[in-house]
Order: structure tokens, then sequence, then C-alpha cells
């Protein structure tokens, strides 16, 4: 092989390396921008503590355990002051519900998790909560999305159908659950 061909051979494997470098540096731009973009969030505001929490998660992932800590501790059983794993499955569906109605994903939480205790309670008191309510197994909250017409909120929660839908125009919220698809009017 002569010089000048394996100078130029040379020249070219470099220039495929640099131009590799460039391309491999604008895929993880990409990448980066994509991973952002997969991130999402949901604010809770505990009407019964007045605390505010706002959690950032991934798209598909969920949240990480941290993050998960700390949405368990905002939807505890205020009354006893008593935390329940939750159902990860739900802070999607809030982030999606809030993206299918235009709005931001800020609610205002009316009830999370309920222990057997106060659902018991609540129940023997005449308030309406099903005797075996998904708020004890920390698979439901009943929620008000700020800005969102209530009705507006329950269709979306109807038309999305990946859990039960109560209605309660009365007392101005939507029961969210991750159970069985099905579908309620209260007060």
């Amino acid at each position: 092989m002569s010089g000048g061909s394996w100078t130029r051979r040379r020249c070219t494997l470099l220039g495929l390396g640099a131009l590799a470098g460039v391309l491999m540096s604008a895929s993880t731009r990409v990448s980066a921008s994509a991973s952002a973009g997969s991130q999402r969030w949901i604010e809770l505001k505990n009407l019964h503590t007045g605390e505010v929490l706002k959690a950032t998660f991934d798209r598909d992932a969920g949240p990480d355990p941290e993050t998960l800590a700390r949405l368990q501790h905002q939807l505890r059983d205020y009354r006893v002051n008593e935390e329940h794993a939750m159902d990860a499955a739900l802070y999607g569906l809030l982030a999606d519900l809030a993206e299918a109605t235009g709005h931001e994903a800020r609610y205002e939480v009316i009830s999370g998790y309920r222990s057997p205790r106060t659902n018991a309670k609540l129940h023997a008191e005449g308030h309406g909560v099903a005797e075996h309510s998904l708020h004890m197994e920390g698979r439901a909250v009943d929620v008000r999305l700020l800005g969102c017409d209530l009705q507006t909120y329950r269709n979306a929660a109807l038309k999305a159908g990946r859990g039960g839908v109560g209605y309660y125009p009365s007392s101005n919220f939507v029961h969210i659950d991750t159970g069985r698809v099905r579908t309620w009017t209260g007060r």
C-alpha cells in the first residue's frame, strides 16, 4: 500500500470517527430532550391538613420510591395519621385526566387513604362511604381538578375507562379509583 493511499484511508477513518462523535452527541441531546418530555407532575393539596405536594415522575416508569413515599404521606388518613401504600397507577391516571381536560394537574384532595377504622366510622355515621371502599386499599382518591368543571372532569374519567368513577356534584368532587370500571352518582 502506498503512503498516499494509507494517509487518505486514515483521514477518511478519522473523519468518520469525528462524524460518529457528532452524531452521537446529537443523539444524546435528542434523547435528553425526549426524556424531559417523559416527565410529568401532579400537585396535591390536602384540604384537611393544608399541605401541598408537587411530585414529578417518569411518564412510563411512574414515581420512584422516594416520590411514592411522599405521595403516600400526602394521601394518608389524616384522622388517625395512618399511611398505606397507594396504587401508583392512580398518579398516572390523575396526570392523564388533567392532560385530557387541558388543565394543569393541580388537585384538591378530599380523601385519599382511609383506614378501616375511619371507613367503618364514616359508614356507620351515614356519610355515604362504601363498606368495602377501595380507599382502604390505597386504590382510590376523591378530588377536584383546579380550574376544571366537575362534569368535564367526570366525563374525561369515564372516557378513560381505567377504573371506577363516582360523581358527587353536591359535594363538588369526583371519586377516581383503579378498580373495575363502573360509575355512580352520589350527593
